[in-house]
């Protein structure tokens, strides 16, 4: 069975009422905005979607603070605003228990949707990170956010300073194998984002990551722990857990992952591809809220009690100094290197970070592909089309009233252009995969 392809049946079913969403007419303004509660949330103007199908959801996300819009959301009452008053946003303890629970639906104590890595929809709609990979329909209604991971590495390379071109790391990992360590290199789900900055970072300066380290997945939680008692070189994670572990005094910051590509996309707003053609009313007030929560994070003013909202016990549970200086834009790099309002800060709104760049998502399908996660016979193009929804993006900012200027023009970002020099033309991904010298391709 080619598990990139889902029954001619189902492809007919969503195509039709994707069409038929488009088509929804936007009606009076919903129960909150009704109930008076639209002035007190918010100035911005919007038309409600038809009746909704369901005022429930449940969303999961990660303790990390791209996650930060779903907080948001729920915190300041944009779900509400938006009449989606049964919201839940459940903490889940890592990615791969975050796919399972997708996999499971709601209807089966899972979940419906989630703050997730971009990839990880492709990887689960193919059904190539699913049990007995079984493909499970998933959508990307919205990227979350732009750049805002990092790569950090161990106290015993303090002496390298390591940085976006790893100078000297190759070496010292070949001189701890030769001693008869074994060398680690930490992500949070294969063939995730983190996954591939790290094999983008590792490769670009020579080192194999199939070959020359082993590559290990780890809850984004637990990274410090076990950074600390040595189970690890090297780990690619979002805050707070690369702040803590220069608090912590057990390693340093070697980049920022907008180092190796500007503005890059990072997680995704995904849902259900069944739950979306079932509540299409509910699905656009979803990202109206989440899109809304966005614009709210990304303000400078409010950066500060963003931060206070990931820390509580409830969402991330970090201490605040761990969160709020990256927050709000200002990186130490734990090696003397100090970076005010840093240009590869995490984005949520500016720059577009929000809308789902189909272009974005042909870099990571190729990407995985690289690395053998996906087949090289994937129609990367088709794949994309089937996932990617910017459509209801569109249709969620033409409800809220988002300014033509703030929304693209096009699908693709066109030629993206990597520190070290490589190009990715999404009209033509073989030519970027040939271009690079350390692969695994299926």
């Amino acid at each position: 069975m080619d598990n990139n392809n889902t029954p001619d049946s189902t492809d007919q079913t969503l195509q039709l009422n994707r069409r038929r969403l488009l088509k929804t007419g936007l009606g009076a303004v919903g129960g909150a905005a009704a109930m008076g509660l639209l002035p007190s949330l918010s100035s911005i103007a919007y038309a409600a979607p038809a009746a909704l199908e369901t005022t429930k959801a449940k969303l999961g996300f990660i303790a990390l603070t791209d996650a930060a819009p779903l907080f948001v959301a729920q915190e300041k009452g944009f779900f509400a605003k938006y009449g989606m008053t049964g919201v839940e946003v459940l903490k889940q303890s890592s990615w791969g228990t975050t796919r399972d629970n997708l996999v499971l639906g709601s209807q089966n104590n899972g979940i419906d949707g989630a703050h997730i890595l971009s990839p990880m929809p492709y990887l689960i709609s193919t059904g190539a990170m699913t049990a007995n990979n079984q493909p499970v329909p998933m959508s990307i209604l919205a990227r979350l956010n732009l750049s805002g991971q990092c790569i950090s590495v161990g106290k015993e390379y303090a002496d390298l300073k390591l940085d976006v071109n790893a100078k000297g790391f190759k070496e010292a990992l070949a001189a701890k194998k030769a001693s008869g360590k074994t060398v680690n290199a930490a992500v949070t789900f294969p063939g995730g984002t983190h996954d591939l900055w790290m094999r983008y970072w590792l490769s670009a300066a020579g080192i194999d990551p199939n070959k020359d380290i082993s590559t290990i997945v780890v809850p984004p939680a637990q990274m410090v722990a076990n950074m600390k008692v040595g189970n690890m070189d090297t780990f690619c994670v979002c805050e707070p857990w690369n702040e803590q572990l220069i608090n912590q005094k057990i390693g340093y910051t070697a980049l920022t992952t907008g180092e190796l590509w500007h503005n890059h996309p990072e997680k995704a707003f995904a849902m259900r591809s069944d739950w979306i053609e079932k509540n299409p009313n509910a699905t656009q007030a979803l990202l109206m809220a989440v899109m809304e929560a966005q614009m709210y994070c990304e303000k400078p003013e409010n950066r500060e009690e963003v931060a206070k909202i990931c820390s509580d016990r409830k969402w991330i549970g970090a201490p605040f100094k761990d969160v709020v200086e990256r927050m709000k834009g200002n990186f130490d790099y734990g090696t003397g290197r100090v970076v005010e309002n840093s240009p590869e800060q995490m984005r949520y709104w500016k720059d577009f970070a929000s809308y789902p760049f189909k272009s974005h998502d042909a870099w990571f399908i190729t990407e995985d592909i690289r690395w053998g996660y996906l087949p090289a016979s994937t129609d990367i193009n088709a794949l994309v089309d089937k996932v990617n929804r910017e459509e209801l993006w569109r249709a969620a900012a033409a409800a809220i009233s988002v300014p033509a200027a703030e929304i693209p023009t096009s699908t693709s970002r066109g030629i993206e252009k990597f520190f070290d020099g490589k190009v990715f033309d999404p009209a033509n991904p073989k030519a970027y995969l040939d271009s690079l010298a350390i692969k695994k391709m299926a």
